[in-house]
């Protein structure tokens, strides 16, 4: 399920029916999570100069004129072109004009998903900074497909955005060389490459693990499984790093892992199966899964097959995704902190701009804490 995002598509690329334009000029307070299906804005063009021009009867070098150089232009004609933009709705292409001086005042970000609410939490949080800092936010999605998100990021080198935020979930250090090679700042989200020579925001991933296993362990869970997907992904390498860590500090707590085939609800659910097919004496009683789309589907699954949330067994998320789907009993999960998240890398790469002026800049590493959100699928866990 997916937001969609006002603005308007960006043209004349492969990739440009994911990228969004949302401008600074415009003062609503665009809800970043309020309406579904992002592909439905394709069908809401917005009205270009030349439509005004036609609607004017003018030329469309008369109604640049009126934009540009009023001067130029006897003040009925001035009158009549504002008329039809008004009427039409017409909003200025800043960015094309900026590029036209020698600049840009856009900045890109790419995610890979925005079926999880932590991303759409990191477009506000840099949407809000963009815009305080006067700047433009055009926003790309990647549809989970790490292709996708490499044509998306040659899409805004392309389009010589003053700077990029690359949101991926693997390694993507030959998209972040192609884009930097022009010249201009990338700044990485989420993920840690491992270089001092990239600035990066990230939410500890490792403390997440660690504290959703230390929960479940201090409601007296002592059969722990951790449900994962592929280890490429660094929050899963990452999160059972800090599983691991919590699970050697306590003392008469097991511990095993089971890989899904990807991280959406089916594969929650068809755990619940294998799960259930084991003796209750052998089932786990604390479950702990990468991201809460797991979690929610198996706790659907499960209270169908007869286990009991959290009578039976406690269930933990570890990314507090609103948009998963709906439980009957409140999921635990723990908050990534997305907003913060987006608006410290605007303020990262506003500095890396700086730093093409002259001012000397030094690459950070800025790591955002995580936290703690309990609720009844653990909380009413009784140790039988």
């Amino acid at each position: 399920m997916e937001p969609a995002f006002h603005g308007r598509p960006a043209d004349h690329h492969p990739a440009a029916h994911h990228v969004y334009l949302l401008q600074q000029a415009d003062r609503r307070r665009h809800d970043l999570g309020s309406c579904q299906g992002l592909m439905g804005l394709d069908s809401m063009r917005a009205p270009t100069l030349r439509d005004v021009a036609r609607h004017a009867g003018v030329s469309m070098g008369t109604v640049s004129h009126v934009l540009n150089h009023p001067q130029k232009v006897s003040e009925s004609t001035i009158a009549k072109v504002r008329a039809s933009i008004e009427e039409l709705g017409f909003v200025r292409d800043a960015n094309a004009s900026s590029l036209a001086a020698g600049g840009s005042r856009s900045i890109g970000l790419v995610v890979i998903d925005l079926g999880n609410s932590m991303f759409v939490d990191v477009a506000r949080g840099a949407q809000e900074a963009a815009r305080d800092a006067g700047l433009n936010l055009m926003l790309a999605a990647s549809q989970d497909d790490f292709a996708a998100q490499g044509e998306n990021v040659d899409f805004f080198a392309e389009a010589r955005v003053a700077g990029l935020l690359l949101a991926p979930l693997q390694d993507s250090s030959e998209q972040m060389r192609r884009f930097s090679a022009r010249g201009r700042p990338a700044i990485l989200v989420n993920y840690d490459p491992g270089d001092e020579g990239v600035c990066c925001v990230v939410v500890d991933n490792e403390q997440v693990g660690y504290l959703a296993a230390r929960h479940l362990i201090e409601q007296g869970c002592r059969r722990l499984l951790f449900v994962c997907g592929d280890e490429a992904i660094q929050p899963v390498t990452l999160r059972r790093a800090g599983l691991r860590r919590a699970v050697s500090e306590a003392k008469g707590v097991r511990f095993e892992e089971v890989h899904t085939p990807d991280l959406t609800e089916q594969s929650g659910a068809a755990l619940a199966h294998r799960v259930a097919a084991r003796g209750p004496g052998t089932r786990p009683d604390g479950i702990v899964t990468v991201t809460d789309t797991l979690a929610a589907g198996f706790m659907n699954a499960a209270e169908a097959l007869g286990i009991s949330v959290p009578r039976d067994m406690a269930v933990m998320g570890c990314d507090d995704n609103r948009l998963a789907e709906p439980t009957t009993v409140g999921l635990s999960t723990v908050a990534m902190e997305g907003k913060a998240l987006g608006g410290a890398a605007i303020r990262m790469l506003l500095e890396e701009l700086s730093a093409a002026a002259g001012i000397p800049h030094v690459h950070q590493r800025i790591v955002v804490e995580p936290r703690l959100i309990p609720r009844r699928s653990t909380l009413g866990f009784e140790r039988g």
